[in-house]
Parts: structure tokens; C-alpha cells; sequence
């Protein structure tokens, strides 16, 4: 099987490339505003990793911050049995009663890497893994945290914060799993994962899954047109987005709302590209990761800035498009310092619309972000540091950053 398209996307990541390296004017606007509200006790071994951020109950806010490195070992609490180090990882939660203003550290120490936060039903939940997939609820607005349940035993899993769908009472989400031990990083596949809001989520049986999707086979086909241009055995596709389709118009419109589009980082070899599928519940109820089609065409890569690395995606119905938090290349072709966001009506063509934040030196990052329409702002948690920080990948600071009246940024 061969992929077409190759001239399409390098078109497209020319322009973005382009957009990149602006200077002056709106392009190089910092857009939001920033504020320190987790800081590592040891930047040079405990590592401030992806933070997610769901708004609660009674308009509390809730962070998820993920601790890990060699450091982890002298924190309290509990950790995880299989983590970034052997030290294990541990999650920590953090809460705004007064919109942002000021936060504060529950006692929760949840023994779990690789979170996503959501809200579901009159809770909230938690899933991660420990090498086995896990699931954490609470039942006071983020205060404390069931014992982790095990959703599946086998091991291992992998995600980052990333959007979940909710609709018509259920709830999709995608986890991703070890293609097979040994596997070359990134070894993964997306999984596909459905439940009744109502349910008990911390029961694996409240749970439905797919079978996980091996991306190998895309990879190597694709070697003949250029994409990847990594080593053979070593590109592949992690931290999937879910997001559902609104506009009747866009060609990946489901009416029955049995499907949602799946948004992934690529790791090719190339930056701007990712992949788009979609997960579908089948007529029986079973799950499934297929291939998406446009105009009749499989499609497979797509052009989506900064998809080298994770990004987030949110729809906004009042703007009725959707809004993207990604890296932005460098001059230095430093891929961990800049957060940007754009937006795009149909998940296809995006538009720059300003920078979130950029890091105060070449190890002090911004990115692997995640955010939240709050009102007329977008509310934005990011992975961090400052120059103290040991490299742009292990960080030592959780930021939070406000885009005030953020619809306004489009033109």
C-alpha cells in the first residue's frame, strides 16, 4: 500500500515553517498570561511532568501534576510500581476555588504515571497506568482519591493528558498499549475505550475496549513516499486526541455519532505531521480504530502543527472551531520551547492565533500541555521549567496560563 499525498503535506508544512519563523506583528504576540503553581523540590531528580486540568464541581478547578525522575524515591506517599525511573511516579493534585487566583496542594498521592483527568456523572476520575492500566475516583470535587483500580492487568500502557469525548451518556476515550516488549520507542498502538458516564468507572466492567490498532504496518508501507523518515522499526504514533465532529458539512461527520476522530502525534521524522483516524462503535457495540476516508480516499497523515510532539484539542461550539495548544519550532530548532495555539473549522486547515508562552532559556520549556474553554477564556497547564531546569524535557515547574477573550484572536 502505498500513500499519496506527500507533495500536499510538505506544501503544508513549508507554510507552517514559514508561519514559525515570523517576527514581529500578531505572529509573535505572547497571548496569554503566566503563573507558577507547582515547583520540583529537586530539579536536578524530581521532574514535573504532563499536567492535566478539568474544571469540577461549583467552579473549582483541578490540576493533575505527574512527578517523576530518579528523585521520586525521597517523596511521601506512594508511588507507582513501574514508572520514568525506578524510583516510580506519583500523581499530585492541585485546586482553585477562586478561578485560578490562587492554588493549593490536596494530600492526595496517587501511585500512577501518564494521566488523563475528566469529569464524568457526579465524578471525577483518573486514568493512568502502572505498567497495568489503572483508574482513580473522587467523590468530594478532587479533595481525596480512591485506591486505584485495575482496569486491565496487562501491561503496558501508555498516554499523556489528552481530551476525552462525552456524548449521549457515554464516554470514548483512547489509551494506547505496547505493541509487544522490545519494541523500538515509540512501540505503541491506540486502544479504544467506551462506558456509560452513570456507571461505576473504577469497574473494569463498566468498560468496553478495541482491540489495539498495530501502526507498524503504516509506517513501513508509507517508507516509499518519503513519511517516515526515521529508521525502520522506529516511528510511530502515541498521545491520541478524541474529538468529535459537529459541522454536517466536514467530511468526517458521523450522523449516527457512533464515530469520533482520532488526532495523534507522529513521530516521523518530520515535524507537522501527525495522523487522523477514527474509532467507531460497531452496529454489534463492539469498538474499533479504523482508517478515515475524504472524498471517498483512505487518508492517514495529515498536517497538524506541532504534531511531532503532544498537542491538544478542544471544540468550541460558540466559535464553532477548533482550537489546537502545540509546539512551535525554534530558530534553533529547539522543539520544547515555544506553546502556541492556532485554530481550524474543519480539524484540516489551521490558522496561527498567537503564543501561549515561550521558556526563558533552550532547557526551560513550555509544552505537553493541556487546557479548557472557562467562559470566554482558555484556561492552560503546561510542563515547564526555568533555568534551572535539567534539560527542556525534564522540567521543575507546572505552569498556568489565562487567554483572555481567546475568540478574539481569530482574523
Amino acid at each position: 500500500m502505498r500513500f499519496r499525498g506527500l507533495g500536499i503535506l510538505l506544501a503544508a508544512l513549508t507554510a507552517s515553517v514559514l508561519t514559525s519563523c515570523r517576527t514581529g506583528g500578531k505572529d509573535s504576540h505572547i497571548v496569554a498570561s503566566e503563573v507558577v503553581i507547582a515547583e520540583s523540590p529537586a530539579p536536578d531528580s524530581v521532574f514535573l511532568y504532563t499536567p492535566g486540568i478539568v474544571e469540577g464541581f461549583d467552579g473549582r478547578l483541578v490540576v493533575s501534576v505527574d512527578y517523576g525522575g530518579p528523585g521520586t524515591s525521597v517523596l511521601d506517599g506512594s508511588r507507582s510500581d513501574f514508572g520514568d525511573y525506578k524510583s516510580g511516579n506519583q500523581i499530585r493534585i492541585l485546586l482553585s476555588d477562586d478561578n485560578g487566583k490562587t492554588w493549593r496542594e490536596t494530600s492526595a498521592r496517587i501511585p500512577m504515571m501518564h494521566e488523563i483527568l475528566f469529569k464524568a456523572g457526579k465524578s471525577l476520575y483518573m486514568i493512568g497506568h502502572s505498567g497495568r492500566l489503572l483508574i482513580t475516583r473522587s467523590d468530594d470535587n478532587g479533595e481525596t482519591w480512591s485506591e486505584p483500580s485495575v482496569l486491565c492487568p496487562e501491561p503496558r500502557w501508555h498516554q499523556s493528558c489528552a481530551p476525552v469525548d462525552i456524548h449521549d451518556g457515554k464516554i470514548t476515550l483512547v489509551y494506547e498499549k505496547w505493541v509487544s516488549d522490545g519494541h523500538p520507542w515509540p512501540g505503541v498502538g491506540p486502544v479504544l475505550m467506551q462506558a456509560k458516564v452513570d456507571d461505576d468507572l473504577t469497574e473494569a466492567s463498566s468498560w468496553k475496549f478495541s482491540d489495539l490498532y498495530n501502526p507498524d504496518e503504516d509506517m513501513e508501507a508509507s517508507r516509499p513516499s518519503g513519511i517516515p523518515l526515521t529508521d525502520p522499526g522506529k516511528a510511530g504514533i502515541l498521545e491520541t486526541n478524541v474529538i468529535r465532529v459537529y459541522d454536517e458539512k466536514n467530511p468526517f461527520y458521523d450522523p449516527s455519532g457512533k464515530s469520533v476522530v482520532l488526532m495523534m502525534r507522529a513521530s516521523v521524522g518530520l515535524p507537522d505531521i501527525g495522523v487522523m483516524m477514527r474509532g467507531v462503535e460497531k452496529p454489534d457495540g463492539s469498538l474499533a480504530v479504523e482508517k478515515l476516508t475524504k472524498n471517498g480516499r483512505e487518508m492517514y497523515f495529515a498536517h497538524i502543527p506541532g504534531a511531532d510532539l503532544k498537542f491538544y484539542v478542544v471544540y468550541d461550539p460558540e466559535s464553532r472551531l477548533y482550537w489546537l495548544l502545540h509546539s512551535q519550532m525554534d530558530g534553533r530548532m529547539n522543539y520544547r520551547r515555544r506553546l502556541a495555539l492556532s485554530y481550524s473549522p474543519d480539524l484540516l486547515k489551521w490558522t496561527f492565533a498567537g503564543l501561549v508562552a515561550v521558556g526563558p532559556a533552550d532547557n526551560a520549556a513550555r509544552h505537553y500541555a493541556s487546557m479548557i474553554i472557562h467562559g470566554d477564556d482558555l484556561l492552560i497547564v503546561s510542563r515547564s521549567g526555568d533555568e534551572r531546569a535539567r534539560n527542556s524535557h525534564d522540567g521543575n515547574l507546572v505552569t498556568f496560563h489565562r487567554v483572555k477573550d481567546f475568540r478574539d484572536l481569530t482574523y
